[in-house]
């Protein structure tokens, strides 16, 4: 089993900057692939950022990519999500994910292990 819990949520203006974090504890952190879904008030859950195992590759949603940055500590089994430049259209629960194998990445199906999500609310 792995445990992730997530931190760093909260309500931030248009165009600030937040940090999530989720700390992973159980098994060994450097084992698993690990991403950021997040999911709106009605709507599906969709796929924000994904970090590889050795931190070798990265992959966002088009409307992440150059505001959004995933990274990962190994030494604290932490995987970050730093947002910036953040739009209303970005509020939503942000859960992070961890699964074996890095493919196909962006379907929420492949992940074994959730956390319980961190609201981010984005006012105009």
């Amino acid at each position: 089993q792995v445990q992730l819990v997530e931190s760093g949520g909260g309500l931030v203006q248009a165009g600030g900057s937040l940090r999530l974090s989720c700390a992973a504890s159980g098994r060994i952190f450097s084992n698993y692939a690990m991403g950021w879904f997040r999911q709106a008030p009605g709507k599906e859950r969709e796929f924000v950022a994904s970090i590889s195992r050795a931190s070798v590759v990265t992959n966002y949603a088009d409307s992440e990519k150059g505001r959004f940055t995933i990274s990962r500590d190994h030494a604290n089994s932490t995987v970050y999500l730093q947002m910036n430049s953040l739009k209303p259209e970005d509020t939503a629960v942000y859960y992070c994910a961890a699964r074996v194998a890095y493919l196909n990445v962006i379907n929420s199906r492949g992940y074994t292990y959730w956390g319980q999500g961190t609201q981010v609310t984005v006012s105009s």
